[in-house]
């Protein structure tokens, strides 16, 4: 029974585009190699796909709590994701007054843990298609499974794909995502 479990939870994560070996190979993101030996901000800065993100990281005052030991799972967006919002959204939560919210979506975007590919499909397996994951927003994201592509969707009904998945850090897990999710 538990060798058929495996199997099975091997053959979902296969079957959602993730591979045993991604977790040993060097994985390239906006440009930049990501180390598994460098935390989010050190990888995230190198990335420039991300810049938005991480001026948002700054602007937010989240830079030593992404440093930190974790571990953290990071849903994070591309500069592609935060054009898409409507116009003005970004500029206005980069305002000093807008600090709180600011940091609401931000770590909206977060999850306590390490969650790779693996533990993702797990849950998502156990939870009969579904898993919820508390952000360390005190939201609810949930993930799911369709089509080979594993999507987050946020309390709002916005929907965000992963579309670069493991990519491991000394203090966690990034996974890129194509759309900002917002809390309620």
């Amino acid at each position: 029974m538990q060798t058929t479990h495996k199997i099975a939870s091997i053959g979902l994560a296969l079957a959602m585009g993730f591979s045993a070996a991604s977790a040993f190979a060097q994985v390239t993101v906006g440009g930049a190699p990501m180390y598994a030996s460098k935390d989010i901000v050190d990888n995230a800065v190198n990335s420039k796909d991300h810049t938005t993100l991480v001026a948002a990281v700054k602007a937010a005052g989240l830079v030593d709590t992404l440093k930190s030991a974790g571990p953290f799972t990071v849903f994070a967006p591309t500069n592609a994701a935060f054009t898409a919002l409507p116009a003005g959204t970004v500029d206005t939560l980069l305002k000093p007054e807008n600090k709180g919210a600011l940091t609401g979506v931000l770590t909206y975007h977060v999850v306590p843990g390490k969650m790779d590919a693996a533990a993702l499909t797990k849950a998502i397996a156990a939870g009969g298609g579904k898993a919820m994951l508390k952000t360390a927003a005190g939201g609810t994201l949930t993930a799911s499974a369709a089509g080979g592509k594993v999507m987050v969707m946020d309390e709002k009904g916005g929907s965000a794909t992963v579309t670069i998945a493991d990519v491991y850090q000394s203090n966690g897990v990034i996974h890129v995502v194509d759309k900002v999710l917002l809390p309620k």
